[in-house]
């Protein structure tokens, strides 16, 4: 089991920017049967996710997001020592888009930058980056940036995945202070890659002709080789199986009880699959925000956008809170942080 451990490094502030497009899935009656739909709404407990125009990438939610974070607090350019962009809606294969969004930033050009490609493990993943690299006696502040647009790699004709996913960016500041301990739990299982997978594009399997091909499969969903697939009952399995236990075994790790926690802040992937989590934990469901009503799936990006636009009000316990990401990778992890000096921008739309 990878276990960190941090003190005294933190989130000193968050802002987080969606699309003003709202897509609602009681729309959807054009290709989903009213059955379907009222699963999506009901047991996943998505009502509407919100959609990036076409010319609009994971980059520029994340640009306005961090731009947003930098004036709210008043934050110089130039004491940003590093940069991290955690996406798998990337502006390019290649270069990597952190350098630039230092750029755009108008960051330093000593900024560390570089991308981190992961799906929903990706801000757990992203933050125990961001901690380590603020770890580093010359390090003092880290800016991650974690962004999807999920709906571009999604097929319009996906009865399981269109209903599931929206698009948003987050900025998050970790910088050295009084922050007490922090814990990180991380894993990855291979094996299971194939449960959640763009089949072609890669070098594995480049772009042809044939990935632009459709193909129904026996659900009557239609697809091509270039568009996210999932197996929702292998991810449910998975979930299942490992989450709720690396979350016992990091609040134990950290030598507390789950009646110490104040929050617990899932991946917003499945408001059914994470009330059993809290219910297994037996931890109190009214200290578990959603935005998943509000915003779908954004991948990466759920965890922040959560905290940004439930705790921005609400919640004002906030010195022991648990992250917990799961997904494509498979990856998973736990994180147990505290949010209480954080200073959390009011959520934004994008406005180009």
């Amino acid at each position: 089991m990878a276990t960190l451990k941090f003190e005294n490094i933190g989130i000193s502030a968050m802002a987080a920017c969606v699309p003003q497009q709202v897509e609602r899935n009681a729309d959807l009656g054009y290709f989903m049967s009213e059955e379907d739909i009222q699963k999506a709404i009901n047991n996943i407990g998505i009502e509407e996710r919100r959609i990036a125009p076409a010319d609009v990438c994971s980059s520029d939610l994340c640009y306005q997001a961090a731009e947003q974070l930098l004036e709210d607090n008043h934050i110089d350019r130039n004491s940003i020592d590093a940069l991290i962009f955690v996406s798998q809606t990337a502006d390019y294969h290649q270069p990597a888009t952190a350098p630039m969004l230092q750029h755009r930033l108008g960051l330093s050009k000593d900024t560390l930058c570089f991308d981190i490609n992961l799906a929903c493990s990706g801000y757990v993943y992203g933050l125990s980056t961001a901690y380590t690299y603020a770890h580093m006696p010359t390090i003092n502040r880290v800016l991650l940036l974690v962004g999807e647009t999920m709906s571009k790699i999604v097929s319009r004709q996906d009865k399981v995945n269109t209903p599931l996913f929206g698009d948003a960016g987050t900025a998050t500041l970790i910088e050295k202070g009084e922050f007490g301990e922090s814990w990180f739990n991380l894993h990855s299982d291979g094996s299971g890659a194939e449960v959640m997978m763009i089949p072609h594009g890669g070098f594995r399997q480049p772009t042809t002709l044939d990935s632009f091909a459709e193909e129904t499969d026996d659900n009557g969903d239609i697809r091509n080789q270039l568009q996210f697939r999932m197996d929702g009952m292998a991810v449910f399995n998975f979930g299942i199986s490992e989450e709720p236990r690396d979350v016992k075994n990091l609040i134990a790790a950290a030598g507390l009880n789950i009646t110490d926690v104040d929050l617990l802040i899932y991946h917003q992937a499945n408001k059914f699959m994470t009330n059993f989590f809290t219910k297994w934990l037996k931890f109190d469901k009214n200290k578990t925000p959603y935005s998943i009503q509000k915003y779908g799936n954004t991948s990466s990006a759920s965890i922040p956008l959560t905290i940004v636009s439930e705790l921005e009000n609400g919640y004002p316990q906030r010195d022991k809170v648990v992250l917990s990401g799961f997904g494509a990778g498979l990856s998973w992890g736990s994180a147990l942080i505290n949010l209480a000096n954080c200073k959390i921008s009011t959520l934004t739309e994008y406005k180009g």
